[in-house]
């Protein structure tokens, strides 16, 4: 029987909080329960965002909690190649086409389409795209991309799921790991998502598949506010022949107004909890484990 391998990917753009400790406890513990092995990947593709200090704090504060995990760590912004090369073969499909309407064009169009009805948006509250970018002559991309125009990558999402089919995941329990369920992918619901960017060559989505084939993750263990982003990662993970991990969504750490905790919002850092006398117990008790 192979060996299970979890792994915990965040992202150092900001200090760990409350709910970033949770999932990388039930993580470490799922891993451990079952024999397995722990990986630790930073995900630092937003050059503009990470830093590394935040990667040395992320560090410190997993030891801190008590996690261990394999060497070396894996850091995204080492493997862009390997994103390259996925993107490249989604190319020679047929199934990425660039985009080069301005966030404020998209914006716009958006705007225009609400004010005759409801234009669709995404699982996370994002309108789908509404652009034509998909009617454009191959000469006349090649020839707007050649004179050096920004533009966005994009999976042809109807082509792509006419291409894949049917597809499903299986949804694990942290406690007993013999209990799952049959979950449908409806990644269509995503509309034509973007997978890299002329500034950034890869997205959150392409890259985590990506990653999580290359290093043999047979488990994935991660916040339910990404459990409908699972469609996506599943056509990919079809589209490219990788593997299908298994998937655990646990539940939120939330704020006082019922809110998930965020960087953007600046939820309290658990350094800042160390720096008050907190222990790793007491991180426990508060985020609800044993």
């Amino acid at each position: 029987m192979t060996q299970p391998v979890f792994r915990f990917a965040p992202s150092p753009n900001g200090h760990l909080h409350l709910g970033h400790a949770l999932s990388a406890l039930i993580d470490f513990e799922m891993a451990r329960a079952m024999g397995g092995r722990f990986l630790l990947r930073i995900e630092d593709i937003d050059a503009t965002r990470c830093r590394p200090e935040y990667e040395t704090a992320l560090l410190e504060d997993l030891a801190w909690l008590g996690l261990a995990w394999e060497e070396p760590v894996r850091r995204q912004s080492e493997h862009f190649e390997a994103y390259g090369a996925a993107l490249a073969r989604l190319e020679a499909m047929g199934l990425i086409y660039p985009s080069f309407e301005s966030r404020a064009e998209i914006a716009r169009l958006v705007a225009e389409r609400n004010a005759k009805a409801p234009w669709s948006r995404d699982p996370d509250g994002v309108p789908l795209y509404p652009g034509s970018a998909k009617q454009l002559s191959a000469q006349e991309r090649a020839s707007r991309i050649a004179a050096g125009e920004p533009y966005t990558l994009r999976l042809d999402m109807h082509a792509a799921v006419a291409h894949a089919g049917r597809l499903t995941w299986v949804e694990i329990g942290a406690d007993r790991h013999d209990e799952h369920d049959t979950v449908m992918a409806q990644p269509e619901a995503w509309g034509d998502v973007v997978l890299a960017r002329k500034e950034t060559p890869t997205s959150y989505h392409l890259a985590v598949v990506v990653d999580d084939a290359l290093q043999g993750a047979t488990h994935v263990v991660r916040g339910e506010d990404l459990q409908q982003a699972t469609d996506v990662h599943r056509l990919l993970q079809a589209l490219l022949g990788l593997p299908i991990p298994h998937y655990h969504h646990h539940r939120l750490v939330l704020d006082g107004e019922g809110r998930k905790l965020s960087k953007s919002t600046r939820a309290t850092a658990l350094r800042e909890l160390r720096a008050q006398g907190l222990t790793p117990d007491d991180v426990r008790r508060i985020v609800g484990l044993a």
